[in-house]
C-alpha cells in the first residue's frame, strides 16, 4: 500500500500539483488524498472506498489505472489472508448488533393498505346505477313532452288552417 501511494504522490509533485488542486478537482478532501499518498488505510472506512479513490487518483494524474487498482487488489489479498481462523470465527461468533430499519414514506416494505370495506363500494354502485338511471328518465320525460309541445303546435295549426 505504502508502494502505491509513494507511486501516486510521486507523480503528482513531478507535475506540479498540491495536494489541495488534486483534492479540488477529485472532489475529495485533502487529507483523504495525503492518507492514500502516506499509505495509511486506517484512516478509511471502508476498504473498497479506498480502492476507488486509488482507481480515480490514478486516472487523474494519468498512470495506469487497471495496473495501480491491481496491486492494490494483490496487497488486500495479502493483507486478508494473514488473518488468522481463530480471528475469523470471533468475528463470526461475536453478538451482531440489531439492524435498525429506516422509516421512509418511498419503501413499500410492510406498508398496508387500508381496504376499502365491501359495504362501501356496493353503496357507490348503487349510487352510479341510481344516478343514470335518473338521467335516462328525465331525457325520456323531457323528450316525450317535447314531441307532446311538437304534436299540439301542428294541431294548432292544422286546425287554424282548417278555419
Amino acid at each position: 500500500m505504502k508502494e502505491i501511494g509513494e507511486k501516486l504522490k510521486e507523480t503528482r509533485e513531478n507535475m506540479g500539483i498540491s495536494v489541495e488542486e488534486a483534492a479540488e478537482d477529485l472532489k475529495i478532501r485533502p487529507a483523504q488524498l495525503e492518507n492514500i499518498e502516506e499509505g495509511n488505510k486506517e484512516a478509511f472506512k471502508d476498504i473498497f472506498y479506498l480502492k476507488f479513490f486509488i482507481r480515480d487518483y490514478a486516472k487523474y494524474l494519468g498512470l495506469d489505472y487497471e495496473e495501480l487498482t491491481e496491486e492494490f487488489n494483490e496487497y488486500l489479498f495479502d493483507y486478508t489472508s494473514r488473518l488468522s481462523l481463530d480471528d475469523i470465527k470471533k468475528a463470526s461468533n461475536s453478538p451482531k448488533k440489531p439492524v435498525r430499519k429506516i422509516a421512509s414514506p418511498y419503501t413499500l416494505e410492510n406498508k398496508q393498505q387500508k381496504a376499502i370495506p365491501p359495504v362501501l363500494i356496493y353503496g357507490l354502485i348503487i349510487l352510479v346505477v341510481g344516478i343514470i338511471i335518473y338521467f335516462i328518465v328525465l331525457l325520456a320525460t323531457e323528450s316525450k313532452d317535447d314531441t307532446d309541445n311538437i304534436i299540439k303546435s301542428d294541431m294548432e295549426e292544422n286546425y287554424e288552417s282548417a278555419k
